[in-house]
């Protein structure tokens, strides 16, 4: 047979073998382009204007940016579904698909949860208290915990808090008597601590410190940050900011997912989160450092008056926490079984840290500190 002869079969097969290309085609692509987006619905536990707040927005972007349209994460400020201290019991039962806080607020529900936040951490930064959590065993001490009270969630722990001050005061403190029959805000274990000194403890949730502070209904209270609560508004009713504590120095967020919702993502979309999370934790950190500068700065212009927390109250409060923790530990296994594994991480990490990071304070007081004027 003539190639001439053979050309209408060629035609008709190659006209068949392209309409079967494209209906493959057609397929295939629609399997990706039409897939329904998973939207979830998170809350923070912060006021729309807070920094915080923003936090979880970031993060939010990153997975949204990265997930393309096959995820989105929708993020409301405190208090639009849930009360900020409901945030893990609404995300555990379904009513949020997910939520951004701190552990300590689920303080109540087991004492241990606070270890997270509070207190001085063996001494460690927050930056080595997330490298416990994700190397040295913390994060399956939470999942643990979790567990135990029934909490059906997947726990991401990011972003390394710079050290809290010790709060706002009506007045400056200069000792450690100074502190007895105070009115204050605080959360987690950091309760304890200041009931030790003799305060009068209001854990109030972020939202509603200012409005307190501005009734009397308390006379002090710490939050976090210059930029939180510059834009809070402590500024407006208190002139007075205590910096540097122990109470809550090593404190981080969490990212909750209710665990049904997070397990029927694809494994590639978890993977999203888990990079996100990532991501985000470097992020926020440098942001910080950037808002927070800044916001001092402004404070100060503000005519807010900043005292150094005195070494004695700064040891009063290690006194205060061994007393704590020691009582804590007695009643409740899981504490000591987190302390247990907090310290032995400090001991090794904390002593790298300490002999193999330089001064940089010596440096800074070189090139910015004015000299002392002679006599």
């Amino acid at each position: 047979m003539s190639l001439a002869d053979n050309t209408p079969r060629r035609r008709k097969f190659l006209k068949a073998a392209s309409s079967a290309a494209v209906a493959t085609t057609a397929l295939a692509v629609p399997a990706v382009s039409r897939a329904q987006t998973a939207t979830l619905r998170f809350q923070s536990t912060w006021p729309t204007k807070d920094i915080f707040h923003e936090y979880a927005l970031d993060f939010a972007k990153k997975v949204n940016d990265m997930a393309g349209a096959r995820l989105k994460i929708e993020v409301l400020p405190s208090g639009a579904v849930v009360p900020a201290f409901q945030l893990l019991d609404a995300v555990n039962k379904g009513t949020l698909d997910g939520g951004h806080g701190v552990v300590a607020y689920h303080y109540g529900k087991n004492t241990a949860l606070a270890l997270w936040g509070s207190g001085p951490a063996y001494g460690m930064d927050p930056n080595m208290v997330l490298a416990w959590h994700n190397y040295g065993g913390g994060k399956a001490l939470l999942d643990e915990i979790y567990k135990s009270l029934s909490m059906d969630v997947v726990s991401y722990l990011y972003g390394p808090m710079p050290t809290q001050p010790l709060g706002w005061f009506k007045k400056p403190v200069s000792k450690v008597a100074d502190m007895k029959g105070l009115k204050f805000r605080t959360v987690g274990l950091a309760v304890d601590v200041f009931k030790e000194l003799g305060t009068a403890v209001n854990p109030l949730p972020g939202g509603e410190i200012v409005p307190a502070l501005d009734r009397g209904l308390i006379d002090a209270a710490e939050f976090n940050n210059a930029s939180s609560d510059r834009l809070l508004g402590f500024p407006d009713v208190v002139k007075n900011c205590m910096l540097q504590s122990f109470h809550q120095s090593g404190e981080q967020f969490e990212i909750l997912f209710n665990k049904p919702k997070y397990d029927a993502l694809a494994g590639e979309l978890k993977s999203v989160i888990d990079y996100a999370v990532q991501a985000a934790s470097a992020d926020m950190s440098w942001k910080a450092i950037d808002r927070n500068s800044k916001d001092y700065i402004e404070l100060k212009k503000a005519k807010i008056n900043f005292y150094k927390t005195p070494d004695a109250v700064l040891k009063a409060q290690l006194d205060a926490w061994d007393k704590v923790i020691a009582e804590k530990a007695k009643t409740n296994p899981l504490f000591q079984k987190v302390l247990d594994s907090q310290k032995a991480f400090a001991q090794r990490a904390g002593q790298w840290q300490n002999d193999y990071t330089v001064d940089f304070k010596m440096a800074w007081n070189r090139y910015f500190r004015a000299p002392a004027k002679k006599a």
